[in-house]
C-alpha cells in the first residue's frame, strides 16, 4: 500500500459526520412514512455508514467503522443533531442540498484515494470511488422505500462524482500532491451537484425504448402503405 494515500481518521470521521447528519435531516422530511426518532436515527447512521461500507467492500478490506468507536459515536451524535436542526433547515432546502453534496464529494475523495493505494488502476478506482460517493444515499432511499435519487432526472449524483474523481486522478497524474488533489474533486462534485440542483441540470430521460415487436413491425411495413385505423 502506498503510504502517500493514507486517509487520516478525522477526515473519514468528517465524511461519515456530514453524511449522517444528512440522512436524518432528509428522513425526517417524510412524514408519511410515519417513521420515530429512532428510525430517523438509524436511517442518518446507515447513511453515514453507506458509503465507506461500500468502499470497503469493493476493496476487499476491514470496513473501517467497525475498527473505532468513534464512528459509531459521530455517526449517532451527528444523526441525532440532524434531527434536532431538521425543522429549521427544511426550510432552507438548500442547506440540506449542500450536506449531500459534500458527502458525495467527501466519500468520492477517499474512495478513490484509498482505492489507489491498494494499487488498484485508475479506472477501477474511479469506479470505487463513485461507488463509495453515492453508497450512502442508496442505502437511505432503500430503508425509506423511496426511488434511489442517484437514477432519477436531474440528480447528477454519479456523474457529479464522476468529475470530482476524474480531477484527482488528473492532479495526481500532474504529480500534484495527494492533499490538494483531494480538496480540487472535493470542490468540483460538489459544485457540479449544487451546479445541477441551482440550474437544473440534467441528463436526457430515458423514453419509449422502442420493443422488439414493435422494430420489427416498423421493418416489415412496406414504404408507402398506409397504417390501418
Amino acid at each position: 500500500m502506498n503510504e502517500l494515500f493514507v486517509i487520516p481518521t478525522w477526515l473519514d470521521l468528517t465524511a461519515v459526520g456530514i453524511g449522517a447528519a444528512q440522512g436524518a435531516m432528509f428522513s425526517s422530511r417524510y412524514r408519511d412514512a410515519e417513521l420515530d426518532l429512532l428510525g430517523v436515527a438509524i436511517i442518518g447512521i446507515v447513511s453515514g455508514f453507506g458509503g465507506g461500507i461500500v468502499r470497503d467492500m469493493f476493496l476487499s478490506t476491514e470496513i473501517a467503522a467497525f475498527h473505532s468507536n468513534w464512528y459509531l459515536v459521530t455517526a449517532v451524535l451527528c444523526a441525532l443533531a440532524g434531527m434536532l436542526v431538521s425543522s429549521l433547515l427544511h426550510r432552507i432546502e438548500m442547506v440540506i442540498n449542500l450536506f449531500d453534496a459534500l458527502t458525495i464529494g467527501i466519500f468520492g475523495a477517499i474512495g478513490t484515494t484509498k482505492a489507489l493505494a491498494f494499487g488498484l488502476p485508475v479506472v477501477p478506482a474511479l469506479f470505487v470511488g463513485v461507488a463509495a460517493a453515492v453508497g450512502g444515499s442508496i442505502l437511505r432511499d432503500m430503508l425509506l422505500a423511496l426511488p434511489m435519487q442517484m437514477m432519477q432526472v436531474g440528480s447528477l449524483y454519479a456523474v457529479a462524482a464522476g468529475l470530482g474523481g476524474a480531477t484527482i486522478l488528473s492532479l495526481l497524474a500532474a504529480g500534484q500532491d495527494v492533499t490538494i488533489a483531494g480538496i480540487a474533486g472535493v470542490a468540483v462534485t460538489t459544485t457540479v451537484r449544487m451546479l445541477s440542483v441551482i440550474l437544473g441540470w440534467r441528463l436526457p430521460a430515458q423514453r419509449g425504448v422502442p420493443t422488439v415487436t414493435t422494430v420489427i413491425r416498423t421493418i416489415r411495413q412496406k414504404p408507402g402503405r398506409s397504417k390501418r385505423p
